[in-house]
This record gives C-alpha cells, sequence and structure tokens, in this order.
C-alpha cells in the first residue's frame, strides 16, 4: 500500500464494519470479481469516513445500519434507475458529500457525477486515486459546503448526503441554502430517473419533472 493510501487511511475514522470472514464469502460472490487493491484496502479498514464525513468508502460485509458494498452495487436498486446511463461494469466503492461516486474497474477509477450520469476516468488505479485525491481532497470530497452546513445544522449521519433542494442539474446552486441532509438511496434513485428524463430532450428545453414515489 503506498504512501498516500496510507496517510488517508490515518486521517480516516474507525472502521465502520469488522473484518469480513469466511462465512462472508458469498458477499465477494455477489459483486463479482473485485479489484485486489481494493480488497486490500479493505482488510486494512473495512470502510471508512474522512474530512468531516465528506468522504465515505463503503464497507463489505452485512449490517443494517451500514451502506455496503453489496447492497450499494446491488443492480436492481439505485443503478437500475440509470438504465442504459450507466452500463459500464464498475464497483463503486466510495462517495462525496453529494452522493457523486468514485468506481473501480480493473482498467482505472472513475469519478460518477450522480445527477449529470456523467462518468469520467481520475486515476489508473486505487494507489493513483489516493493521490488524486489528497491533491485535491476539498474538491473531490465537497469539503467545504459539508463542513459549513454541519457547522450550521448537524452531523451527516450514516446513510445521508448534503441533497440539493433544487437538483444542480436544473439549475440549483451550490450553496447552504439549497441544501439537507437526505437518505442517499432514495437521492440516487431520484437523480437516475431525472437523468433518464432529460437525457431524452435538448438542452435549454424546457421540462415537467415527473417524480414517482422510488
Amino acid at each position: 500500500m503506498n504512501s498516500a493510501l496510507t496517510k488517508l487511511l490515518g486521517v480516516s475514522s474507525d472502521a465502520l464494519l469488522p473484518l469480513w470472514g469466511n462465512a462472508d464469502a458469498k458477499l465477494l460472490e455477489a459483486l463479482g470479481e473485485i479489484p485486489v487493491s481494493l480488497l486490500d484496502l479493505l482488510r486494512c479498514k473495512n470502510g471508512f469516513f474522512a474530512f468531516e464525513s465528506a468522504l465515505h468508502v463503503y464497507p463489505l460485509g452485512c449490517s443494517s445500519s451500514s451502506l455496503d458494498l453489496v447492497q450499494w452495487n446491488e443492480p436492481r436498486g439505485w443503478r437500475y434507475e440509470y438504465g442504459d446511463l450507466l452500463g459500464m461494469p464498475v464497483i463503486f466503492f466510495a462517495q462525496d458529500i453529494f452522493g457523486n461516486q468514485f468506481g473501480i474497474s480493473d482498467q482505472a477509477v472513475f469519478l460518477f457525477y450522480s445527477e449529470f450520469a456523467e462518468i469520467e476516468p481520475v486515476a489508473k488505479n486505487l494507489d493513483d486515486w489516493a493521490d488524486v485525491f489528497l491533491s485535491d481532497w476539498k474538491g473531490l470530497s465537497g469539503f467545504d459546503l459539508a463542513h459549513e452546513w454541519q457547522i450550521q445544522n448537524r452531523p451527516v449521519t450514516e446513510g445521508e448526503r448534503l441533497i440539493p433542494k433544487i437538483p444542480f442539474v436544473v439549475g440549483g446552486k451550490y450553496d447552504l441554502t439549497n441544501l439537507y441532509a437526505g437518505r442517499i438511496m432514495a437521492a440516487m434513485r431520484f437523480r437516475g430517473s431525472l437523468a433518464r428524463q432529460l437525457a431524452k430532450i435538448p438542452n435549454g428545453t424546457p421540462i415537467s419533472l415527473q417524480i414517482k414515489n422510488l
């Protein structure tokens, strides 16, 4: 493990779940091929928060109180709402304060902008991702808004992220008055549905959102 990953672990919380055992082997099967580097990271610390919860790395394991890798990457979960907009085989292992996702494959580490349904490579592997992240940890985690919002309100709890009242993708502002602490699973389902609706219309077209229970 390189010095950047070691440094990231050093400024993070305690592990969110105990290390998984042989009885949890089916968890690994459910996710398919997991990059060895991600397993090594989670063996050192099985999920954690960092930078006042602005960064959340998911643990591997079963828990009613923690988002875990298997639950989060379930094909019929929030990913399903994005449909063909999210077709590439990526395991999402972490998120920023707004619920933008960091994903990993055998080819690269990606950042998925969840409202815009856009995914881009940010690093060639997990070690490189730690270097990239720590070089711009405020920008890549959303720390400044996370810090100010929590000072004025309360700590963001496990399962929550800061959700815009007016989605950013339709002009919502990146400021404290447009943010609330909401359940990220429900927010991601909504974002997937919204992204599919917006993908069907040209830029600048007036829209009428179709919102359903997700």
